[in-house]
């Protein structure tokens, strides 16, 4: 189920109409980090370059150190926060898997805008937060990166699966059926984080997200159905 519903996600890549939901979510996430890299050049001009006049070799091992740590961190947080503000806009990318594939069961009602952004900024501060606490522990831990890529497969998984059921469901019943099918929305979570970590691959993170936890939810609630067993909602 987890595998048939990838390999159909990864086939939307290929369709141009998404082109429009990946340069509107890549190029927030460039702004948010060219709004990151310039706040913290002007803290560390005003209160640190002061402090450090007498020490300047000092204040140069802290500037390299400090673009080094912004380099890192990007590399880590591209992509999950570019697929938070994609979040902004991937009801046009169900809307065509749901027409197209599902056809018999209509089409999901979006989220509504004021509930979509609340939703994305508290997943920004808990992927974000999750990710920083990651980055500290993995050399404590001696799990090396794959604690990056459980943490962001059961976040990532979590977040979209909730999404793809709230068109159909609400918010405490596409809980509902996530909690209840965990294992399987944590095994897609972990095939979206293993399309994470892939370079360039990985800007297309949020549309392949979507649309697999599309399939995802579709095939869930079909089971379901098919062994009549009554339906979360």
């Amino acid at each position: 189920m987890v595998i048939e519903s990838a390999r159909k996600a990864a086939s939307v890549l290929t369709k141009p109409k998404f082109r429009s939901v990946l340069l509107k979510s890549i190029g927030l996430t460039i702004l948010l980090f060219m709004g990151v890299w310039i706040g913290v050049e002007a803290a560390f001009a005003s209160f640190i370059t002061p402090a450090l006049s007498g020490w300047p070799w000092v204040a140069t091992i802290f500037i390299w150190l400090l673009g080094t740590g912004i380099i890192v961190g990007a590399g880590f947080l591209l992509a999950p926060v570019s697929a938070i503000f994609a979040g902004l806009f991937l009801d046009d990318v169900a809307d065509f898997i749901e027409n197209s594939d599902y056809p018999q069961d209509g089409i999901g009602q979006p989220i509504p805008i004021g509930h979509a952004i609340w939703l994305a900024l508290r997943f920004l501060v808990l992927v974000v937060g999750a990710n920083i606490l990651t980055l500290f522990l993995v050399p404590f831990l001696g799990l090396g990166f794959g604690l990056f890529f459980i943490v962001n497969g059961y976040l990532l998984g979590r977040e979209y699966f909730t999404f793809a059921a709230m068109r159909f469901r609400s918010e405490v019943d596409a809980k509902l059926m996530r909690q209840r099918n965990s294992t399987t929305v944590f095994l897609g979570g972990m095939i979206i984080a293993g399309f994470m970590a892939v370079p360039i691959l990985n800007l297309a993170t949020p549309v392949f997200a979507a649309a697999l936890m599309v399939h995802l939810h579709k095939n869930l609630t079909k089971k379901y159905s098919d062994n009549s067993v009554p339906n979360y909602s």
